[in-house]
């Protein structure tokens, strides 16, 4: 069980306070690492951090503004300088402002997801692997969405007038893309990079959408019958970020329930 340690790692979440990210970034604390968790929103940040100290486990929260270049550029330089490395970096963060259809879009709404989702994730992952390659070492993970992997399935929203908005399947496609790319190329420097391609999370779905006819639907066409929860998502990141897949890398793994497997 040694392999799945991560003691004295140093491990950032972007969006770590938010609906996945918390469950990511406890998981990374409780296997030993040392973890940043960050977005815009510092206090929220913060206070997610306290938490996980308060169970004596390691954790700080940081301002970072994933559209800002200079923000990214001010935060890896003060991880590095506080810890003298960073050895993962979770890609979690997403911005859902202006999700839409592709006809009811706009050039602005379309720039303004890719801002984040897009660029600033290129530009953080950028900062981070070159620090990464000095050390000969380090560890992506990308979180993506079935939406990246398979078609949307309009039929599962049914008369809610819910949809899947036209920029969420671009940019999760793309991060499957930019990860495998990543592997390849930086394979040479130890640094390993795979993504993770959760279904629809129970949680989130209760916080957000809590709408009756979708969940049915969803869960009907899910194998396993439910939404994810908090606990599964913990097991992939851990396996992803340890030694215990020191072998594994520009893979994407789905953790859906069986919904892409039919």
């Amino acid at each position: 069980m040694k392999t799945f340690r991560l003691d004295n790692k140093v491990a950032i979440v972007t969006g770590g306070a938010g609906l996945f990210g918390k469950p990511i970034s406890i998981a990374l604390a409780e296997a030993g690492a040392i973890v940043i968790i960050a977005s815009r929103d510092e206090s929220k940040c913060k206070e997610y951090a306290e938490a996980i100290k308060s169970q004596n486990l390691k954790a700080e929260g940081m301002f970072l503004d994933l559209a800002d270049e200079q923000s990214i550029l001010e935060f890896t330089t003060r991880i590095n300088d506080e810890y003298g490395k960073i050895d993962i970096l979770v890609n979690n963060a997403v911005s859902r402002e202006g999700f839409k259809d592709l006809e009811d879009i706009s050039k602005n709404e379309w720039e303004t997801a890719q801002t984040i989702n897009s660029t600033g994730m290129m530009l953080l992952t950028q900062a981070v692997i070159k620090l990464m390659r000095k050390q000969r070492s380090g560890n992506i993970i990308n979180i993506g969405s079935i939406q990246g992997t398979v078609g949307p399935n309009f039929p599962v929203y049914g008369n809610t007038g819910m949809t899947s908005p036209i920029n969420y399947t671009y940019d999760k496609w793309a991060m499957v893309g930019f990860t495998k790319w990543i592997a390849n190329y930086y394979g040479k420097f130890n640094i390993r990079a795979n993504c993770i391609s959760p279904g629809g999370y129970g949680p989130g779905v209760n916080e957000i959408i809590g709408n009756d006819e979708f969940v049915e639907n969803y869960k009907r066409l899910t194998p396993l019958g439910r939404f994810a929860g908090d606990d599964d998502i913990k097991g992939p990141v851990i396996f992803l970020a340890s030694d215990a897949s020191a072998f594994v890398t520009g893979h994407n793994l789905l953790v859906d329930g069986g919904w892409t497997s039919w």
